[in-house]
Parts: C-alpha cells; sequence; structure tokens
C-alpha cells in the first residue's frame, strides 16, 4: 500500500488487499466529505456493470454512518438484521455477514473499510453457509487499517504538496506572461500610433512602423501559445484524452441527476493542442446540458474521424434546447464562442443543432496529426 502515492490507488489497493487477507466476497471503502456523503467511495468484488446499476454513492446513513461517527468497529452476523439497517438500492446484491472498520488517524477518520460474507461459505460447497467474520478476522482488519491510516496520509500529503508546486508553478508562468507579454503590447501600442502619425507625413516609415506591429504581434502571440502548453491539464498531459474523458464523465454522471453516458472507439493519440481542444470543448457543452439545458440525458461520444484519422467529438442532450441565432444576438453564448474559437485554432470544425424542445448536439471534428 505504502509504495503508491495517489489516492485513488492507494483507496484500491487497501481495499483489495482487505478482501484478500480476510477471505471475503465484498469489499468497499469510504472517504467522507463534509456533506454528510462520501467523497471517495471504491469497492471490489462488485463488477463495472453492477456497480454503475447500483446508482449514485451512497449516503452516510445506517451502519455506514454509525462507522463515520462512532469510530468503533462493527461485527455483525446479518447486517440484515441490525436496526440500523435501511436497505440497499434494486440492483445492490444481497449480504448477509459483516465487518467494518475505522481507518483513523489520531482523533480523525479517514475512512471506512466495509467487508461483506466469506468466501469460505460458499467454498464448502454451501456447507457453512452462516460462516461470518471472526474475531481474528478483525484483529487482521484492524493491523491493516492502521497500515492503511499511514498510506493514505502519505498519499494525501504527496497529493497536497503537488498541488501546492503546480500553484507555485502556474504563479511564475503568470508572472512572466506579465512581464513578457505586456512589455510586448505596450511596445506594439507605441509603435501603432507612430505609425498612425506618419501616414500622412511619412508613408515610408510608417509602412516601417507597420512591419514592426505586425512582428510584436506575431512575437506576442507566440508568448501566449508557449504558456497555453504548459497550462495543459495535468491528467490530460499524464492520462491522455479517453482516460480523462472517461473520469470526467463517470464524475458527472454521479454528480449529477441526469444520466451521463460515454461510447468511443479505440482513437489515435492527437496532437497536444488538438486533445486539448477536445477535452475544453467536451467539458464546456456538459456544463451547458447539466447546468441549463434541464436534461435528463446527456451522451457523450469520441470516435475516430472520417478517413481513419482525427477524431469527432459529439456530445448530446435531450434538455429544453435553444435558438441558437436568438442566443447569439441576446448576447448569452453560452461558451459557444469559445467553443468556435478552440475548434478553429486546431483546424477543427464545431457544429451546433439545437431548437426549444428538442434538446442540443454539439459536434467537434479535429484532424490527424
Amino acid at each position: 500500500m505504502s509504495k503508491h502515492l495517489e489516492v485513488r490507488e492507494v483507496l484500491q489497493r487497501i481495499v483489495s488487499s482487505a478482501r484478500t487477507l480476510l477471505g471475503a466476497r465484498y469489499a468497499a471503502l469510504g472517504v467522507p466529505d463534509d456533506n454528510g456523503g462520501f467523497a471517495q467511495f471504491v469497492v471490489d468484488g462488485i463488477s463495472d456493470e453492477q456497480w454503475r446499476a447500483i446508482g449514485p454513492l451512497p449516503r452516510q446513513h445506517g451502519i455506514l454512518g454509525a462507522m463515520m461517527h462512532e469510530a468503533t468497529p462493527q461485527r455483525l452476523a446479518d447486517l440484515r438484521e441490525d436496526p440500523r439497517f435501511e436497505g440497499w438500492p434494486q440492483a445492490h446484491p444481497d449480504m448477509k455477514a459483516f465487518l467494518g472498520m475505522p481507518i483513523a488517524d489520531g482523533d480523525e477518520i479517514l475512512g471506512a473499510i466495509f467487508l461483506a460474507d466469506k468466501e469460505e461459505a460458499d467454498k464448502e460447497g454451501g456447507s457453512a453457509p452462516d460462516a461470518g467474520f471472526t474475531a481474528d478476522d478483525e484483529y487482521l482488519l484492524r493491523i491493516l487499517a492502521s497500515h492503511a491510516a499511514i498510506a493514505l496520509t502519505n498519499a494525501r500529503l504527496y497529493e497536497r504538496s503537488r498541488e501546492l508546486t503546480l500553484v507555485g508553478e502556474r504563479a511564475r508562468i503568470a508572472h512572466e506572461l506579465h512581464d513578457a507579454v505586456s512589455q510586448k503590447l505596450f511596445s506594439l501600442r507605441l509603435t501603432a500610433q507612430a505609425a498612425s502619425a506618419l501616414v500622412t507625413r511619412d508613408p515610408d516609415r510608417a509602412r516601417a512602423e507597420l512591419a514592426e506591429v505586425s512582428r510584436l504581434a506575431a512575437e506576442a502571440a507566440d508568448e501566449l501559445r508557449s504558456v497555453v502548453v504548459e497550462l495543459r491539464p495535468a491528467a490530460l498531459d499524464e492520462d491522455g484524452l479517453l482516460p480523462t474523458l472517461v473520469s470526467h464523465v463517470e464524475v458527472l454522471d454521479r454528480a449529477h441527476s441526469a444520466s451521463v453516458g460515454f461510447s468511443h472507439d479505440r482513437i489515435r493519440a492527437l496532437p497536444p493542442a488538438q486533445e486539448e481542444a477536445v477535452l475544453r470543448v467536451a467539458q464546456e457543452a456538459l456544463h451547458n446540458a447539466l447546468r441549463h439545458s434541464g436534461a435528463a440525458s446527456v451522451q457523450v461520444e469520441l470516435r475516430t474521424a472520417a478517413g481513419g484519422r482525427g477524431a469527432r467529438l459529439s456530445v448530446c442532450d435531450d434538455g429544453r434546447g435553444f435558438e441558437p441565432e436568438q442566443v447569439r444576438r441576446a448576447g448569452r453564448h453560452l461558451g459557444l464562442v469559445s467553443m468556435r474559437d478552440r475548434a478553429a485554432g486546431v483546424g477543427g470544425t464545431l457544429r451546433i443543432e439545437s431548437a426549444p424542445g428538442k434538446g442540443t448536439v454539439v459536434e467537434l471534428e479535429v484532424p490527424g496529426g
């Protein structure tokens, strides 16, 4: 557990280790948030299809809530008979034996490990259907939880350190941007003023000054492009476009009442600027659909573009829709200008189809590298 530095990896390793160590059929780990829910909740022993069917993350209620507030182990022969049991979602597997252990750092509860049902009960061909967790199991899980607390604290400190490093780096870039681009824009303004004054008096010198204006503008644009590259999202840079979009859609699907789905091809890697444009357009379109459209369903697709090169992104919602021309005239762009600029900046094309009561489709196509 301790060799992993990403919090999500540490959580998953803790869960799988606990399940293997105690021979449980199901294992889960919840990290509480400050609003009565879970900031993170990872599982082992449940397929991805089952997990999606179960629905939103659980809240801190019933036995799960008791684990978060009482900070004491819970070992039950049949959790369904416990007075705190409040039932499961329809797709949730049926469980009986239960063992829960808090993960604590001093007085702070970092999370809790939940185990259900012993695999040994099935290995005996049904001869021991009531086999539950023992005192020895509880002792082992307590030791594991102590190691988990150290590993999770280390991972949190590492991620916090990385965040602070990124903040410092972005501050440095912002300072350099201010110095470099501001100086060039100031020079550009003075040169343009000089050219304006020389237009009638000395046309040749005016043309020379305008050439200098063009050069300074090009340099300022280069400075801005270099900053954009440096500020490229870390997850995109580290994981690539497809995993970043998968993660983003999963988070939105759990955070909103609307269903957010994602289907895709195994597209070829795109140039960094194009991947950045696809991600930003997807984020803007999803934001509009989830915040403004009243949609019940939003579907994201990422496919290989016609001809086998490049990529085609589609974000489609069943919301109330709008009249694009009226929105443009009213000045409520909903990020449409930004999306079009991003598409044009990488040689792509953006298409938006919408009408009142008909939902909205945002489609971006970028060429291959």
